[in-house]
């Protein structure tokens, strides 16, 4: 996988202090992953460095869209992402990223790449059942949920008042009061 060079943030020459790093997130993003579950992108990253002494945090915001196809009629839709991020950043022995909060990365070194933490942030921020918003207000018109509507089971309107006749005394007691 191709590292995005964009994404590498140079704190080595940064004051203390926050920071402040935005990005575009578009299809190339996703491509470069290798990720096609989406069929467009539109995200803005924005991203403050907090630059301490002996430490650095990281605070990612994602607010945007990604074009997805509804899991019940597979027609395209806009889904918002509104979702965010914070990492802890700190410096060791060796490299370390399996902690989702806390990346260690050795000591000299200058810069670190943040490319993976918003694709992970961004893939995980759909939701696992994506529903066309039309499907809900019912303003989609599509063959597929006109399909779908044909198709399913039809309500029984009679109800059967099938009584055990061993609970009706019992139950007159209870209206008895």
């Amino acid at each position: 996988m191709m590292k995005l060079k964009e994404f590498y943030i140079p704190f080595s020459g940064l004051k203390l202090g926050k920071h402040n790093f935005v990005y575009e997130i578009d299809d190339a993003f996703f491509e470069s992953f290798d990720y096609q579950e989406f069929n467009g992108a539109s995200v803005r990253i924005n991203a403050v460095l907090e630059k301490m002494s002996t430490m650095m945090e990281l605070q990612i915001k994602a607010k945007g869209t990604v074009n997805v196809d509804c899991d019940l009629t597979g027609e395209p839709y806009d889904q918002p992402i509104d979702s965010d991020l914070k990492l802890v950043v700190k410096f060791g022995e060796q490299f370390n990223d399996e902690d989702d909060e806390i990346l260690i990365i050795p000591h000299g070194e200058h810069q670190f790449n943040i490319a993976q933490y918003i694709y992970e942030m961004l893939v995980l921020a759909v939701p696992q059942k994506r529903v066309h918003p039309g499907v809900e207000d019912g303003t989609l018109q599509s063959e597929i949920l006109d399909k779908l509507e044909e198709l399913q089971p039809k309500e029984n309107t009679k109800s059967i008042e099938e009584t055990d006749p061993r609970w009706d005394d019992l139950k007159k007691l209870l209206t008895d009061k």
